[in-house]
């Protein structure tokens, strides 16, 4: 089984469709930057250039087509809400072996196909939520604004344009790898969990459902041997144990608290 292509490190792991690939994300040179405080970086920055990285993903990845599986589930569970909180959004499922999902400010969703072998309907609700949550609260525009400064070598400090240049392709590639290993704050994870949690709650699915979510999340980040069927996952989202223990909190709270048991992750894919 192949993996999503990528140059350096990108988030998550394994188990898919048989013809599953590993993400690319190309070959770049990749630069740090010094400094971004001098540039000018909009939020219409932010949309086009994540518009951008993800066509370049698009075309250099699997994409499931739409009579496939993968893609008619996600349909199911997501056609109802492209317009969700004032956000157009577009979802498509990559066919790769990494375990991910992730949400750009232009309103792209793309959902990798081992992710949805491994979580029920509710958690992959969750999930994306979460996701929708980091577009919501605006926390790509940093996120894209540090991937696009890498991408394009510029330290912001001395740049003479202040503004955002037209990428080569193989700089759209570094940008995909950067925007994808690209981090949040605590705070800004803590809101977009509270997001999901809304967003569930708003639409009568079963909140529990982030709760088992964060610890199949754990048990993938966990590093144990037991978990079989399933590469260990190199988690963008720590702390699972204790973000679950949160959502507890938060359903009990509601009302809304059911014991799910004890949570495991499931031997064989989840989407038929």
């Amino acid at each position: 089984m192949k993996k999503l292509v990528f140059t350096f490190l990108v988030a998550a792991c394994l188990i898919g469709a048989a013809n599953a690939q590993k993400l690319n994300l190309g070959k770049a040179a990749s630069a740090a930057s010094n400094s971004v405080s001098a540039f000018t970086f909009t939020n219409e920055d932010a949309i086009k250039l994540s518009k951008e990285a993800v066509n370049w993903m698009d075309e250099h990845n699997e994409v499931a087509g739409s009579d496939d599986s993968y893609t008619q589930r996600l349909e199911r569970l997501f056609g109802k809400h492209q317009s969700q909180d004032g956000l157009a959004l577009n979802y498509k499922v990559y066919l790769v072996s990494d375990i991910n999902a992730f949400a750009c400010a232009d309103g792209s969703v793309r959902v990798f196909s081992s992710l949805m072998d491994i979580m029920t309907d509710d958690e992959l609700l969750s999930i994306i939520g979460h996701e929708i949550g980091h577009v919501k609260n605006e926390d790509t525009k940093d996120a894209m604004k540090n991937a696009y400064m890498k991408a394009a070598a510029i330290d912001a400090a001395g740049s003479a344009s202040k503004t955002v240049q037209a990428l080569s392709d193989s700089q759209l590639g570094e940008l995909a790898n950067a925007m994808l290993d690209a981090s949040h704050s605590r705070k800004q994870e803590s809101e977009a969990d509270e997001y999901a949690y809304g967003f569930m709650k708003q639409h009568g699915y079963n909140v529990v459902a982030a709760y088992t979510a964060f610890k199949k999340l754990a048990l993938l980040s966990s590093g144990d041997t037991n978990v079989s069927g399933f590469e260990k996952m190199l988690s963008s989202h720590p702390d699972s144990e204790k973000r679950a223990e949160e959502v507890k909190a938060k359903a009990e709270k509601d009302g809304l608290w059911q014991d799910p048991g004890t949570v495991e992750l499931p031997q064989t894919r989840l989407t038929e």
